[in-house]
């Protein structure tokens, strides 16, 4: 199927296309919310344009205080920060719809004196009795388009009246088909299975379709990627665009974003939620990562791709129309792939050492060993260790890797039921240790300790290793020991193996 961006490439890169993401501030963004402003985000990037956010908040009965900032915090969190905003200003704005009613107004009432639109006096009462009659008759409800046909005259009483009406867009016959970037050439005939829609509400509001249409218009929105739910509309606006006589810009719907059975995702206890993420300790890039793992728009899938990587290999041609399906079971992996690389990065990494000096202080506080533990050198040195090995920096304060910071209490006599030879394994531990430089590698500690285990007369190696990771750890599993060792450093393995062969 052809796509019409092949044709508009060249132009869009002269001039670098300008794209919005308009969500409603009606509650948290959630992951399909950051899809669609994903894919706008990216496809600026990639052809040097501009990526705008605007809010829709003319439904005022559903805005939620402070749901429009913090809309704006997910997206600076997730790493894809809009060039214009409510925040950041432009010179395009005000980025929020309630702020531009006197452009709306004035587009209504262009169209009432072109005939392309009317108003309708029709009470809320009538309007409910078609609804109910419609669905009795097993019919889509629809208006029946009755004020269309008022006279002038007509109007004027009703003006004179002082009865409360709203303005309505006549949806004319003879559709012309439009060529999205990812459904091709389509269109749907609105006029014959819609009544005329309502473009600006009683209260002095516009609806969606005229806002957008005229908020596009003005703020010179080239290429319109929004969620597949409004693709018959976009025949809808395109008639406005047309009465307006303003060249519309291209449209491309994204695909459902569905969970892995092909449902709905979840919003239950904010399954879906950027904030349930974030303060879950989630990575930005594993959540940009799997939701267009699971969708289109690349030459193939693969796990770990950066922003950057995202923005290069980006094709719109190659979105699909199948639903995206999302496993949010594999995001731990995904997280695991992108702390890694959090962890390789100099400066991404003393990052993470400041966060985690402020959970361990947080989950251990006075049962820490001393302030060595938090010392930048001893952290970082556990980050590099567990690369790969953790999904979650919180991992590592969590019961398992508790010995790293609080040291374990083990008795002579739990050690002495691993082995009759306790006391030779830890003089020969200790002597290892004194010999060893302040700088251990697991490498050289493996082959130190197997060239120890030949001294010892009856205890096998695999009993010598678990006896010395109680002695270390207090536990039974966990990290090799080598690696324990290494982690710890000469001093407090020598100090650990003391004390156990003294209590």
């Amino acid at each position: 199927m052809a796509r019409a961006l092949r044709g508009a490439v060249g132009p869009v890169r002269e001039r670098g296309p300008r794209v919005r993401f308009g969500p409603s501030p009606t509650g948290f963004l959630h992951l399909g919310g950051l899809r669609t402003a994903l894919y706008n985000y990216i496809f600026a990037k990639k052809h040097q344009g501009t990526f705008i956010l605007r809010v829709e908040d003319t439904d005022q009965n559903r805005v939620v205080p402070g749901a429009a900032e913090g809309i704006e915090d997910m997206l600076d969190w997730a790493g894809i920060p809009p060039d214009e905003s409510p925040r950041r200003g432009g010179c395009f704005g005000p980025y929020q719809q309630s702020r531009r009613l006197d452009l709306y107004r004035r587009a209504s009432s262009e169209l009432l004196e072109r005939g392309a639109a009317y108003r309708c006096f029709c009470t809320p009462q009538r309007l409910d009795l078609l609804k109910k009659e419609a669905l009795r008759s097993q019919q889509t409800p629809r208006y029946d388009n009755r004020c269309r046909h008022l006279t002038p005259t007509e109007v004027a009483e009703k003006l004179s009246q002082g009865l409360d009406w709203v303005v309505r867009f006549r949806l004319e016959k003879g559709v012309e088909p439009f060529q999205d970037l990812v459904y091709g050439w389509t269109k749907h005939e609105v006029a014959e299975v819609e009544g005329d829609p309502v473009i600006l509400k009683g209260d002095g509001f516009p609806t969606y379709h005229l806002a957008n249409v005229v908020d596009d218009h003005h703020m010179g929105i080239s290429h319109v990627l929004r969620g597949t739910e409004w693709l018959t509309s976009t025949s809808k606006h395109l008639l406005l665009y047309r009465a307006f006589g303003w060249d519309p810009p291209q449209f491309g719907h994204l695909p459902l974003l569905l969970n892995k059975y092909g449902g709905k995702l979840s919003k239950r206890q904010g399954d879906i939620f950027l904030e349930r993420f974030a303060r879950d300790g989630y990575l930005p890039e594993a959540l940009l990562d799997i939701i267009t793992n699971c969708g289109s728009g690349f030459a193939e899938n693969q796990m770990g791709r950066t922003l950057e990587e995202l923005i290069s290999q980006f094709e719109i041609d190659r979105i699909t129309t199948h639903s995206a399906l999302l496993d949010l079971e594999k995001l731990p992996e995904f997280n695991r792939i992108h702390l890694s690389r959090h962890i390789e990065n100099e400066g991404l990494r003393q990052k993470l050492v400041r966060e985690l000096q402020l959970l361990v202080e947080h989950a251990y506080g006075e049962q820490q060993v001393d302030q060595e533990v938090l010392e930048k050198d001893y952290v970082e040195r556990v980050l590099l260790l567990r690369k790969g090995h953790i999904s979650f920096l919180k991992n590592l304060v969590s019961s398992d890797y508790s010995y790293l910071w609080v040291r374990p209490s083990v008795s002579r006599e739990q050690l002495q039921t691993m082995s009759a030879e306790v006391d030779e394994i830890g003089k020969l531990v200790l002597g290892l240790m004194t010999r060893q430089a302040a700088v251990l590698t697991m490498e050289e500690l493996n082959k130190d300790l197997r060239s120890l285990h030949e001294q010892i007369k009856e205890t096998k190696y695999s009993n010598m290793m678990q006896l010395l990771r109680l002695a270390l750890s207090g536990q039974q599993h966990g990290p090799s020991v080598a690696e324990m060792m290494v982690t710890l450093g000469p001093k407090e393995v020598c100090g650990r193996i003391h004390k156990a062969l003294s209590s």
